[in-house]
């Protein structure tokens, strides 16, 4: 459907050729939360072929001023289920698959194989370490979000020979030096109708 986003055409280097390999990309968002969900949201819009989304968690009321994805009519309802409907709104014809529980060590390599290429929107340093590894271990490009109070940063992890998020950070802190947005908070974007 490669007329629908035509204005990916406009951009200089990218044009038809650029938006047929999009369409026919795989990309896994790991996190349906603050970051996962504008990111969901951008690559359903933007034409991604198939979109995977893992998350083993409900939608929370006290989480939609920055979850952008999901509305009041999902709380308590599973995130993955709330971010696949919103994605498909935005773009019928994208192929959404959903992870309806937490990345696992035991399921890991398993889901991450089936993509090209994986976000990780997560808060878990466990998890970060574990979605590195498995990205090395299947030659996959990573990009990886965080986001915490009124900071954030945004890195691309093994992609033509840059290093991994273990390369940067080989020794995992101790867990009482971690915080996570739950502990922390994160500011989200104010909505003033």
């Amino acid at each position: 459907m490669i007329y629908r986003y035509s204005r990916h055409l406009l951009l200089p280097d990218f044009g038809v050729e650029g938006q047929r390999k999009l369409s026919q990309s795989s990309i896994l968002v790991v996190g349906a939360g603050g970051l996962g969900s504008p990111v969901a949201l951008y690559l359903a819009a933007c034409g991604v072929g198939c979109l995977g989304i893992v998350d083993g968690d409900d939608v929370e009321l006290n989480n939609l001023h920055r979850q952008i994805i999901h509305k009041e009519a999902y709380v308590g309802k599973p995130k993955v289920k709330s971010a696949a409907d919103a994605c498909r709104e935005i773009n019928s014809s994208i192929k959404v698959v959903e992870h309806n529980h937490t990345l696992k060590p035991c399921n890991a390599l398993e889901i991450v194989r089936k993509y090209d290429i994986v976000v990780d929107a997560t808060d878990n340093l466990p998890t970060r370490y574990m979605i590195s590894d498995c990205c090395v271990l299947l030659n996959k490009p990573l990009v990886s979000g965080a986001a915490l109070g009124l900071e954030g940063q945004l890195t691309v992890y093994h992609h033509n020979g840059s290093p991994c998020y273990r390369c940067l950070f080989p020794s995992p802190p101790p867990v009482a030096a971690c915080q996570r947005c739950s502990d922390s908070g994160v500011l989200g974007v104010e909505y003033d109708p």
